[in-house]
This record gives structure tokens, C-alpha cells and sequence, in this order.
């Protein structure tokens, strides 16, 4: 009878070795030139990151701007025209105080109690106007002056030979503005040529009677 001989564990160890797949110590190591080129792609696309968010926030810098700016202006605009409504009643108190000083007689020197009268009447007006005016209601006769719709009301069209159409001939009102804004226009009385003038010298002018 043959004796069958089996292997000793070392044996059987060192076979398994001789037939066993290649571990990660044999596996592909990646070059030193390929990560460079890994390297390489991760800092572009790192570059490309920063200056996305870099357009972002100098758009939302230049909006926050803006938002400041208008800001600014609505605080100025509340600020400087807040009192709108209370400018025209003062308005309307100067204007009051003016027709009554041209309602009183001439003063021909000869009542020294109308005369007195009178230049109380204008020491009051001057100081009233004064208080208006340091604080930015300013008010402008434009009798002489050309017409501006942008200032004027047309109340009336009058002939006239001494004066080039489209002057302000008489003023009713003076032209009222607060802090440079239009606050009340002033009412006059427009030049227009005389309807017996030579073609050349009565030139159509346009008035605009809205305000």
C-alpha cells in the first residue's frame, strides 16, 4: 500500500503565495507628472471659483451703492421739501401782506400818518421776507423778464409795441420756489405784438397757460 504523503502547512503557505494575485503594493502608482496635472486642473478651476465670486460681489457692491445714493436723495428730498405744504400758506400770508400794502393811498408826503403807516406796513414785509428767504422760500418779480412756463402762469395776452412778444409785462404774483423747486408760479401778464404790426415784427409766440 503507497503511503500518501500531505503537505505541512509551510508548504501548503508558500504554494498559496506562489498563486496569489498581486497586492496594493504591486498595484499602478500614479506619476508625479500626472499630479502635477491633477493639480494643475483643481487650481484653474479654483481660479475660475474666486473670480465668479468676485463679479458677484462687485455687483452687489455697486447695487448696495445705488441703495445708498437714493437713500441719500430721499433723505435730502424729505428734508429739504418736508415743509412744502406750510411754505405755500407762508407763501400766501407774504402775497396777502403785499396787496394790502399797494391797496393804500399814494404817499405824497402830505400825511405824515399815512407815511408812517406805509414804511411800518414795509419794515414788516422786508423782515418777513428776509425770515423766508433763510430758509430757502425765495420769491422773484418777473415783470420784464421773458415768459418760462416752467416759472409763469399766463393769465392774460396784451398788445404791445414797447415790449417784444412773449415779455412779462405786468406781474400779479412773484414766482415762488423752495430751495430751487417751483412752489408757486407767478401770474402775469403776457406782450403779444399789436394786430396793426408789419408780418416781421409780430412773430407768433406760444403761451402756455397750464402750470
Amino acid at each position: 500500500m503507497t503511503d500518501v504523503h500531505e503537505p505541512t502547512p509551510d508548504q501548503t503557505a508558500d504554494q498559496t503565495s506562489e498563486h496569489a494575485p498581486a497586492g496594493p503594493a504591486e498595484a499602478h502608482e500614479p506619476t508625479t507628472e500626472g499630479l502635477m496635472q491633477e493639480a494643475g486642473e483643481r487650481i484653474r478651476t479654483l481660479e475660475a471659483q474666486v473670480e465668479e465670486l468676485r463679479e458677484k460681489w462687485m455687483r452687489a457692491e455697486a447695487e448696495n451703492q445705488n441703495v445708498r445714493t437714493r437713500a441719500k436723495r430721499d433723505v435730502d428730498d424729505a428734508r429739504q421739501y418736508a415743509v412744502t405744504k406750510f411754505a405755500k400758506d407762508v407763501v400766501e400770508a407774504a402775497e396777502n401782506l403785499r396787496r394790502g400794502l399797494s391797496s393804500l393811498p399814494a404817499d405824497t408826503g402830505d400825511n405824515p400818518m399815512l407815511t408812517r403807516l406805509r414804511e411800518g406796513f414795509e419794515g414788516v414785509e422786508r423782515s418777513f421776507l428776509g425770515i423766508l428767504e433763510r430758509n430757502g422760500i425765495a420769491g422773484t418779480d418777473p415783470t420784464g423778464a421773458p415768459f418760462d412756463a416752467n416759472l409763469h402762469q399766463a393769465m392774460a395776452e396784451q398788445p404791445s409795441a414797447e415790449h417784444p412778444p412773449g415779455t412779462v409785462i405786468q406781474s400779479w404774483t412773484s414766482a415762488w420756489t423752495l430751495n430751487g423747486r417751483l412752489l408757486k408760479p407767478a401770474m402775469v401778464v403776457v406782450a403779444k405784438a399789436p394786430e396793426n404790426a408789419p408780418a416781421a415784427e409780430s412773430e407768433p409766440v406760444s403761451i402756455d397757460r397750464t402750470v
